[in-house]
């Protein structure tokens, strides 16, 4: 798995795939990996507000399995999107999260006795790569998400591993720009698939600019840019290896 994240792969459940561009909007934007070096990781001053913000609750990491109570949940925080909405939560763990290709663990905040946010991700030799989370929407107030991405690089971190990928971004301005605010985050370059380190003084990356319209292009955007598992170039809309 880490060899696949480096190359800018992602997977839900044994779907496997990257892509280079999207259309949001009627608009292309360009898809960025990220990766964050955990030893160079530390939070920010309003992280640190996030922790302080959140020290009531209690947290734990254990092995990844959906219930009704999760599901429940996620019904929930999927009222929160207008567009790119998801089914269930199956469609980022698989049908059965314990037969996929890696291990994967789910980190619950619990507020007292009540379940308030789950994170999942999955686990390599050297590095752990964020699947999905959700939270309870009547406690947006505490930055639940930016709370369990701070725990899981805690987490990680005294685990020993090296790198957490926190998944896709775009060098527009997007919903995603979040994952753009953690020390010692890297980017992939996709035409050279060289990482390089997301400058510290910006909190929106002057990525390498791609085309912003679908005939500035080329015919192989109007599906997704990647090469196959094994090394090939060439066009390929994804790998499933269940």
């Amino acid at each position: 798995m880490d060899e696949l994240w480096a190359g800018g792969w992602r997977h839900f459940g044994n779907y496997f795939f990257r892509y280079s561009h999207q259309l949001a909007d009627s608009a292309l934007q360009t898809i960025t990996p990220l990766r964050i070096q955990l030893s160079a990781w530390e939070p920010t001053k309003s992280q640190r507000r996030v922790f302080r913000r959140n020290a009531d609750l209690r947290w734990e990491v254990v092995p990844a399995q959906v219930d009704e109570e999760l599901r429940g949940m996620f019904q929930r925080h999927k009222a929160r999107f207008t567009a790119n909405v998801p089914d269930t939560l199956e469609t980022f763990l698989g049908n059965d999260v314990t037969q996929g290709p890696c291990e994967c663990r789910m980190l619950r905040v619990l507020d007292g006795g009540r379940l308030v946010a789950v994170s999942f991700f999955d686990l390599g030799l050297r590095a752990a790569s964020s699947v999905y989370g959700i939270f309870e929407p009547d406690e947006s107030r505490r930055s639940l998400g930016i709370f369990t991405m701070l725990l899981e690089l805690d987490y990680c971190r005294a685990a020993g591993l090296e790198l957490l990928y926190p998944g896709y971004a775009t060098s527009e301005p997007s919903a995603y720009d979040y994952k753009k605010q953690f020390k010692g985050t890297e980017w992939m370059d996709f035409g050279s698939g060289d990482w390089r380190g997301l400058p510290a003084s910006i909190q929106k990356p002057e990525f390498r600019r791609g085309p912003q319209s679908l005939d500035e292009s080329g015919p192989e955007v109007a599906g997704f840019i990647c090469g196959s598992i094994a090394g090939g170039g060439g066009l390929e809309v994804v790998a499933d290896l269940g």
